[in-house]
């Protein structure tokens, strides 16, 4: 009996938009700090290339960190889809119109639209990945390697000015930031009502710190690819 109300509890809507509010709130943190240790770019190779090798010298600490937010990933995406599947369910006839809902309700285009950027995102990270962490100089590579000292590190700096000189990796990427703004527009919001946490006297407040942080976070993440595209740095 005790397996199956847990199994029924773990399958339920409010279980999984608990979840996903959970998961999602731990990425908006894990987005912020990655966004402004991509922003030590500006000042220039050594601190980037310095600051990435830090990084990856965390081990184990740093693959702790990671399949954390593979688990994190996996749940937020997983408990997005099976959510969306069930309102489709629910609700057979799409509405005839994505528009904004107006005051009060907090409906939106980004709202109505977030498994749509979410997967886009998704799609994004895969090819981020495979692009920077698994790319040229993951494996012993003198074409890309910098000099910390005496200690060769990876050139990390090299790849990414080499990168974003291509417009199609560039405004694909600048397009992608954007969306990511627009996703966590209402993600953040929808997050702190997920939790229960969303009183009437602090919503305008909470929503308005969504938009804020999408802005900023957005706006962040383009800050190198349009340095680097119009050769600013």
């Amino acid at each position: 009996m005790a397996s199956h109300s847990f199994k029924t509890a773990f399958r339920s809507t409010i279980f999984k938009k608990f979840s996903m509010a959970l998961t999602g709130l731990f990425l908006v943190f894990f987005v912020l700090i990655h966004m402004s240790g991509n922003l030590l770019f500006i000042v220039g190779p050594q601190a980037f290339n310095e600051y990435a090798h830090a990084l990856v010298n965390l081990k184990p600490f740093i693959y702790i960190i990671e399949a954390v937010l593979l688990i994190a990933f996996i749940v937020h995406i997983w408990n997005g889809l099976t959510i969306s599947t069930g309102n489709k369910k629910a609700r057979p006839n799409a509405y005839a119109q994505l528009k904004s809902a107006g005051a009060p309700s907090k409906k939106t285009i980004s709202s109505t639209t977030m498994i749509v950027t979410g997967m886009i995102l998704f799609a994004f990270l895969i090819i981020h990945l495979i692009s920077f962490k698994f790319g040229p100089g993951f494996n012993p590579d003198p074409s890309y390697t910098a000099m910390m000292g005496e200690e060769p590190i990876r050139d990390l700096y090299k790849l990414v000015k080499e990168k974003f000189a291509s417009p199609l990796y560039a405004f694909g990427y600048i397009f992608t930031m954007l969306l990511l703004g627009y996703h966590l527009r209402h993600g953040f919001w929808s997050a702190f009502q997920s939790l229960g946490t969303n009183h009437p006297k602090y919503s305008g407040l909470i929503y308005t710190t969504g938009i804020v942080l999408a802005v900023v976070i957005a706006f962040g993440f383009l800050v190198v690819p349009v340095s680097v595209y119009f050769k600013l740095v």
